[in-house]
């Protein structure tokens, strides 16, 4: 499901689900994370993760993974792993990156996006929450307003935008990350790795409280994320009744 590449101390990783527009599911989740680890052991200087096709990431897999038991754990420790790893990691957003593909540009490090990328959490209109995390890097990266607009009215964040929230880093395809990569790889190592330890040290990881906690558990198992299942495959819009 990755294709796995390098080019001297850049290790470029391709989620290559195209026929899903490569949408996470738990066995992609553990192929990503278990790739920046190697990536580390092999000494690599930096990760660049990208998507094949004109799809970066389209969320997790609606079509039942993202509700089978342990698709959360796989996707948290995969974010987990790209976010503790002592490596610069480059997400090459080359289209939206939807849900928990905003997710996976949100546990990188830096984020050059085409054009044609978008950041969106649509989780209000599938009748389910993202984590504290998300909410609190999405604001960090983004800003409060926009991560309002993000998670609130489920509206997306485009390229431009994105650059000038600082959500993306620069503008460009592939190429031009992998040129960027090859530009930090030349940079003392344990010097980044200082630098991003002090950067992720934002309260992001800070542990939900216990209103937090519950208000997440209600919308997974709420009856709004049945109808919003039950939507999807009638094709219609769903009606949230807020239980």
């Amino acid at each position: 499901m990755i294709g796995i590449s390098r080019d001297g101390n850049v290790v470029t990783l391709e989620l290559r689900r195209e026929e899903r527009r490569n949408a996470l599911n738990s066995q992609l989740c553990v192929e990503i994370r278990e790739a920046v680890e190697q990536a580390v052991d092999d000494d690599a200087r930096v990760v660049v993760i990208t998507g094949r096709g004109t799809t970066f990431c389209a969320g997790a897999d609606l079509s039942g993974d993202v509700y089978a038991e342990g698709f959360l754990d796989n996707l948290g420790e995969m974010l987990l792993a790209i976010e503790s790893a002592p490596l610069p990691v480059i997400a090459a957003v080359n289209g939206p990156a939807i849900g928990a593909g905003t997710q996976l540009a949100l546990a990188s490090d830096l984020r050059v996006v085409a054009p044609e990328g978008r950041f969106g959490v649509p989780a209000a209109r599938l009748g389910i929450s993202v984590d504290r995390w998300t909410v609190r890097r999405l604001a960090s990266l983004a800003g409060g307003g926009p991560a309002r607009t993000v998670l609130l009215a489920a509206e997306a964040i485009e390229a431009d935008e994105a650059l000038s929230r600082g959500l993306a880093n620069r503008l460009g395809d592939l190429a031009t990350a992998q040129e960027w990569a090859h530009e930090i790889a030349k940079l003392a190592p344990l010097s980044l790795y200082a630098h991003k330890l002090f950067l992720n040290d934002d309260g992001t990881r800070d542990e939900p409280d216990a209103a937090q906690t519950s208000a997440l558990a209600a919308a997974w198992l709420s009856e709004d994320a049945q109808e919003a299942r039950a939507a999807r495959r009638e094709r219609r819009d769903p009606v949230f009744r807020g239980r």
